[in-house]
């Protein structure tokens, strides 16, 4: 799968210029971990996080045994805040190298740029909910395209926690490759195998 396959999309922005309470909104609102910071032209130039807004947002309780540190005041505008400079990645990139990248670099959400332009955004809850798709769902989507390119009929399909087993009543070991690739392209697949079911020819 590509990372164009998974992404959400239309992808919402700010500017630097957007109030960082506004951000918090927009964040709350959607249900978001992360927004792409784009400037005029909506190239990429930075992402403003959840960490980004709350980092020095409350003050020290002054019934707090601990005495107040003295906390610098929050920034009020997005340019204050945001992390930048910020990694993007294409829409053409290998979904397990996005995944790799976010579990690496720790980071929550990567915006999908293609050249500097943000046209998307894939967030570790985007692996999760494509891992969370019932087996049933998948499995209609795999025999759905896998009919699309060898005919109705031709195969078996089952699918157990995103494992899935395809049979084949044909033994072409291209047509085979090519199902796999087919089946791995679908969201919540985790693996594919294609099997010739003897017999059935």
């Amino acid at each position: 799968m590509r990372a164009r396959d998974l992404m959400t999309r239309p992808v919402v922005t700010v500017t630097p210029e957007t109030t960082a309470k506004h951000a918090a909104e927009v964040l709350a609102e959607h249900g978001f971990t992360a927004l792409p910071v784009v400037d005029d032209d909506e190239r990429l130039i930075g992402i403003v996080t959840e960490a980004d807004l709350i980092r020095d947002r409350f003050p020290d309780d002054i019934r707090s045994a601990k005495q107040p540190s003295g906390q610098a005041a929050p920034g009020a505008t997005v340019a204050e805040v945001m992390t930048t400079p910020v990694t993007g990645m294409s829409a053409g990139s290998d979904l397990a190298e996005v995944g790799r990248a976010l579990l690496d670099g720790r980071i929550r959400a990567m915006p999908i740029v293609d050249g500097a332009k943000v046209v998307g955004i894939l967030t570790r809850g985007d692996f999760v909910r494509a891992f969370a798709r019932a087996d049933e769902a998948i499995a209609a989507d795999v025999r759905h395209h896998l009919a699309i390119y060898g005919g109705p009929g031709r195969w078996t399909v089952d699918v157990h926690d995103g494992l899935v087993r395809i049979g084949d009543r044909y033994g072409s070991d291209t047509d085979h490759h090519v199902a796999k690739v087919i089946a791995e392209g679908i969201p919540g697949v985790v693996q594919a195998k294609v099997t010739y079911q003897e017999g059935e020819e």
